[in-house]
């Protein structure tokens, strides 16, 4: 097995997990969109400056949560299991959106519902 220097890991964990943050940005945006219009007309009333301003601040916390898999695929990459890490990462993402979902229904259930 080749070494692979820090500076290879990070760009190939650039090359996985960027095109993924529109996906994941995507699905949680849905999710927020959807249980919005499930809850009409109450949504729309609680609907003012600063519940748009605190779904910003979250939709940056879910993207900075999201650079978490970073730390995680750099160092599997770096360690003896690199080749076996980059046939399963996957589960990774699929992991993380479950749990960025989950997190995101709570919080626009708390708003919107």
């Amino acid at each position: 097995m080749a070494e692979v220097s820090a500076r290879a890991a990070l760009s190939e964990a650039i090359r996985y997990w960027e095109p993924r943050r529109i996906a994941y940005n995507f699905i949680l945006f849905v999710e927020v969109a959807a249980l919005y219009v499930a809850h009409l007309p109450t949504s729309r009333s609680n609907l003012d400056f600063n519940l748009v301003l605190a779904l910003f601040v979250l939709a940056v916390l879910a993207n900075v949560a999201y650079c978490a898999a970073y730390v995680v695929d750099v160092l599997s990459q770096l360690s003896t299991f690199r080749t076996s890490w980059l046939r399963v990462r996957w589960v990774l993402a699929l992991i993380g959106i479950t749990f960025a979902a989950a997190l995101t229904y709570f919080f626009s259930l708390g708003f919107f519902g």
